[in-house]
């Protein structure tokens, strides 16, 4: 994918972030090294999304466009005066692992821009409706990464987004894939913003950053951006119908909910700052997301199988063997001999997990489908 213009990019803190006072330039982070479990950034087959039929489903699609135009949220993200000095508030380690947050949450909105933005440009011509969606959704990511960014300014860091968009690999993902994973990426975004807003509603103790206060909306623009990859699959049914079609939504299902759940066990204390248990969190998360994915995916996983989150925790403690050996002073050839076993682990745990027998979707949710 070839970068976008630097005119498509966001200011790291003029896009839908108003702020008060003013600060001395903040230090630019260096980017975290790439894992398996950090953002990946996306390009698709532009032709092929361009080339889409929306017929099917157009109707639903152009109603969800009307209210992206709408722009509920063109106001919400302003900042105010609850943010001065927050951040000097919070003790060595929680701000080690909020920062973290920050950036790692940054990076997943920042690479949501760059792909929505790339794809509004380049199928405009041939796919206007879809280009709109696109680019309506790019405005709300870009305003999201920005806010996040600004945030990163409190602690003295910010992220250069410019330098991500040139210097970060590309994964290429077929259109379908991309509907899978984005899909997944909004709604599992949306009931992990809306379960933390929720939690610090009741214990308002815990809310140790001011920006908690603005996930509330924030996670309507998740919801809104799943309803429209999920309108977007079934106005292209065979996404959603057939023997391929239920291999790729359980593998998609099984990546990102492993992802999740390893990632978040291992940054525990980052949960355990905002008064939460990662496990108990996360099992919350997973449940409703595939819950929700029972509305479009024909089948989704067996998440009450006790089993399925023994598994996981296998691949929390691999995952544990596995930073440990990477931290560990010796040389290079030696930590690969160390990781061997506990990726061959990894591996046949994944696979143990996916070949669990998945959950038709009519038996799961009947009154919905």
């Amino acid at each position: 994918m070839v970068p976008p213009a630097a005119s498509t990019l966001p200011s790291s803190s003029s896009i839908g972030v108003a702020g008060v006072g003013t600060q001395e330039a903040p230090a630019i982070k260096d980017p975290a090294r790439d894992t398996i479990l950090t953002p990946r950034f996306y390009t698709t087959d532009f032709d092929a999304m361009a080339a889409m039929d929306l017929r099917p489903n157009e109707v639903e699609l152009e109603a969800i466009c009307e209210e992206f135009r709408k722009d509920y949220n063109r106001h919400h993200f302003v900042r105010n005066e609850e943010f001065d000095g927050a951040a000097e508030q919070l003790d060595p380690d929680t701000r080690r692992v909020f920062v973290e947050f920050l950036e790692q949450s940054c990076t997943s909105e920042f690479s949501g821009f760059l792909l929505y933005k790339e794809l509004s440009r380049r199928i405009k011509a041939k796919n206007p409706l879809l280009a709109e969606c696109f680019a309506h959704m790019a405005r709300d990511e870009a305003r999201h990464a920005g806010f996040l960014n600004k945030s990163m300014t409190d602690f003295g860091l910010q992220l250069d987004l410019g330098f991500l968009t040139a210097n970060k690999a590309y994964t290429k993902f077929s259109p379908e894939h991309i509907f899978y994973a984005t899909y997944l990426s909004e709604k599992i975004g949306y009931w992990r913003y809306i379960a933390i807003y929720r939690h610090l509603e009741k214990h308002p103790e815990s809310k140790i950053f001011p920006i908690f206060n603005f996930f509330e909306n924030w996670c309507q623009d998740e919801n809104r951006h799943g309803d429209f990859f999920d309108a977007l699959m079934k106005a292209q049914p065979d996404t959603v119908r057939g023997w391929k079609a239920k291999l790729w939504c359980r593998f998609f299902l099984l990546a990102v909910f492993a992802t999740m759940y390893v990632r978040d066990v291992a940054r525990k204390e980052f949960y355990e700052a905002l008064g939460l248990d990662a496990r108990t969190y996360d099992r919350y998360v997973i449940r409703k997301t595939n819950e929700t994915s029972a509305r479009v995916f024909p089948v989704v996983l067996d998440v009450e199988n006790p089993t399925f989150w023994d598994r996981l925790e296998s691949l929390v403690r691999n995952n544990a063997a596995l930073a440990e050996a990477d931290n560990a002073p010796t040389p290079a050839p030696l930590k690969v001999l160390r990781k061997l076993p506990f990726w061959a682990a990894n591996a046949m745990q994944m696979a143990r997990l996916f070949l669990m027998a998945p959950i038709s979707s009519d038996q799961f949710q009947p009154a919905v489908r």
